[in-house]
């Protein structure tokens, strides 16, 4: 395997564990979130970076087989959300940036905090549309070569019950509160329990890979039924 794709998929996967710890505001303190933040920002750059040249490919998305334009808008609404969480975090900063502080920053902090969940929902979109590269890399770093009726079973078992998890888990963290912008006192007691704050947010991210990988299924499986329908309808037209 290209090495340098490894790097890339690892970096990823850091600047993700960032994401999730840095939501635990309430059991690792100010600078530790802030570090979390500052160090995830960083390898959202190099991870740009990575991405140069699809970004230049834009303006010929329109030509040829390129990604579709859900993937364009969704990366774009990533990068504009990961920027306006950097802003908020500037004024609201207590450590790292204190002199930008505002002094009265609970609006702030307010849509600070919306942001970030509405982020976790979109990057575990981002990764659903990738699901069959992420699976493709697991196959090779596992050495699997051949299907097994089986083995596809049970790793379906196991999706579908990550995704009723994450339903659940919508519910304990009250999500749609978060997505809404809304202040709630019912938080998360760390004192009870961490592991499973972070089990919660990963089964809502979960929840929405597997929402995300199996609409774009159907929707291809659909297009596929459409184009021989037309197909056989001109065939007897003929």
């Amino acid at each position: 395997m290209n090495r340098v794709f490894l790097l890339r998929l690892v970096l990823d996967c850091i600047a993700a564990g960032l994401l999730l710890f840095a939501f635990a505001y309430f059991w690792q303190g100010n600078a530790s979130h802030e570090w979390a933040g500052i160090s995830m920002f960083l390898l959202l750059v190099v991870h740009n970076m990575f991405h140069r040249r699809w970004f230049a490919a834009l303006p010929k998305q329109g030509q040829g087989e390129q990604r579709g334009k859900f993937n364009i808008a969704l990366t774009f609404m990533l990068l504009a959300g990961m920027l306006a969480l950097l802003g908020t975090s500037l004024v609201i900063s207590e450590t790292l940036f204190a002199d930008l502080r505002l002094d009265d920053d609970f609006t702030a902090r307010q849509i600070h905090a919306g942001i970030a969940y509405w982020l976790l929902v979109v990057v575990a979109i981002h990764l659903g549309l990738r699901w069959p590269l992420l699976m493709g890399v697991a196959r090779r770093l596992f050495g699997i070569v051949e299907a097994n009726a089986a083995r596809t079973a049970l790793l379906r078992l196991i999706a579908i019950g990550i995704a009723g998890q994450g339903v659940c888990s919508v519910l304990a963290l009250n999500l749609r509160s978060r997505l809404l912008f809304q202040m709630s006192l019912d938080w998360w007691n760390f004192e009870e329990s961490v592991a499973g704050f972070f089990g919660h947010c990963m089964a809502i991210m979960g929840l929405c890979m597997f929402l995300t990988y199996y609409t774009m299924q159907w929707l291809k499986r659909r297009k596929r039924m459409d184009a021989a329908t037309n197909l056989a309808a001109r065939g007897m037209g003929r």
